[in-house]
């Protein structure tokens, strides 16, 4: 009995020195239960998501901007982007390519054929959540040289970035690189024309032109500043539906030497998105992203997208990744409100809902069959969006 009462008592004194030593280096350390919380946090704060949001031509007819002038004589075109605003700012940087210059009232404002704009639309812009503005487009030099570098002037007074234009030689050998989240975003632009209006030659450096040889270059000398490289083309053939033979290949050979994304713009329809597998890594060709808003004829000019692009990087490894490819159709509608015409872009598919739940003041239900339309041609132009991992 001497012996097991023995026994039992170095047990109890054995459990005892465990929970002491168990709470001493556990318990008593505050840094040991919290390392599952610190660790995930590490893993977040090692991975680092940015979106990026972009759109297509934004043109100014002359109808559009009637549309804005007030009677004082100012011009107020807060109608435009109201609907879609949120589509926009969930990019953590924006763009659209704005096909006008904004030379002053003075240059008299026109639309097509020759574009001149009120500067209010810059501000109306940066309200719609846009941070970028492309000035690669065949219409920059409809007002000029002079009216090209004012339009650069009101879009930096409005808080906008450009690209593809430059106002001084030193400026056009540099890059337009954005720290977002830690994450370092290029953009580059060029245009394959200007109408037929020529850029001083003493001012050759102002304007990035779709030069293949030239483009290649850039992408060679921005790929190792940047995490990401966007590259925006103002090219192809007008109204036709698909890329040339020769925008493919193009395409194939600017991804191949880095670039990570092709934003396409001019042909003003909706062309389709490609995604390329490059060395393990995917990337994306948007041929053409069609009209954001106008007042051309037709439903396919006057359909559009949203594009979402969304990018991971493993800061410690120092590796992005494409994450997301995705588009939301628009349409760019035209309407009367108190008998005046207005121009405003639209949501296809929450327009719809809207119209099916009675909340859309300006559409009735006999215009659903039209935006199915946008919505069924959208779609099947494009095909489905990329999600990595996502068969």
């Amino acid at each position: 009995m001497g012996k097991k009462a023995g026994g039992i008592i170095l047990l109890i004194f054995l459990g005892c020195l465990s929970s002491w030593f168990l709470y001493v280096n556990v318990m008593g350390n505050p840094n040991s239960f919290p390392a599952v919380k610190e660790e995930d946090s590490r893993e977040e704060e090692e991975k680092r998501t940015i979106t990026l949001t972009a759109t297509g031509d934004c043109l100014m007819h002359n109808t559009q901007i009637i549309s804005g002038k007030e009677a004082d004589g100012s011009y107020n075109f807060a109608s435009f982007f109201v609907e879609v605003e949120d589509l926009i700012k969930e990019g953590d940087y924006a763009s659209v390519c704005f096909e006008a210059p904004m030379a002053g009232k003075e240059a008299e404002y026109t639309g097509y054929p020759l574009f001149n704009s009120p500067d209010e639309i810059a501000s109306t812009f940066k309200e719609a959540g846009f941070d970028l503005v492309v000035t690669a487009h065949n219409h920059i030099m409809d007002r000029g040289y002079k009216g090209a570098l004012r339009t650069m002037k009101v879009l930096e007074e409005a808080g906008l970035d450009y690209v593809g234009t430059y106002k001084t030689r030193e400026d056009s050998e540099k890059f337009l690189i954005r720290d977002i989240k830690g994450i370092k975003v290029g953009y580059i632009a060029y245009t394959y024309s200007t109408n037929g209006i020529p850029v001083p030659p003493e001012h050759a450096y102002f304007l990035n032109y779709l030069d293949e040889e030239k483009i290649l270059r850039d992408i060679e000398k921005l790929r190792p500043e940047v995490d990401v490289l966007i590259l925006v083309l103002h090219w192809g053939v007008e109204y036709s539906p698909l890329p040339t033979q020769e925008q493919r290949i193009m395409a194939h050979k600017f991804l191949e030497k880095g670039a990570d994304v092709i934003l396409g713009s001019h042909p003003h329809v909706i062309q389709p998105m490609e995604v390329v597998n490059i060395g393990g890594k995917d990337k994306v060709i948007f041929y053409s992203m069609g009209n954001f808003i106008s007042h051309q004829r037709g439903i396919e000019r006057n359909s559009g997208i949203v594009v979402k692009l969304r990018f991971t990087k493993d800061m410690r490894k120092d590796i992005t990744v494409l994450e997301e490819a995705s588009y939301t159709p628009t349409f760019s509608h035209s309407y009367y409100d108190n008998g005046r015409l207005r121009f405003r872009v639209v949501p296809v598919r929450k327009t719809i809902e809207k119209i099916v739940n009675g909340e859309e003041p300006y559409l009735d239900k006999s215009y659903i069959p039209v935006l199915e339309g946008v919505l069924n041609a959208t779609t099947s132009t494009l095909g489905p969006p990329f999600y990595r991992g996502q068969d």
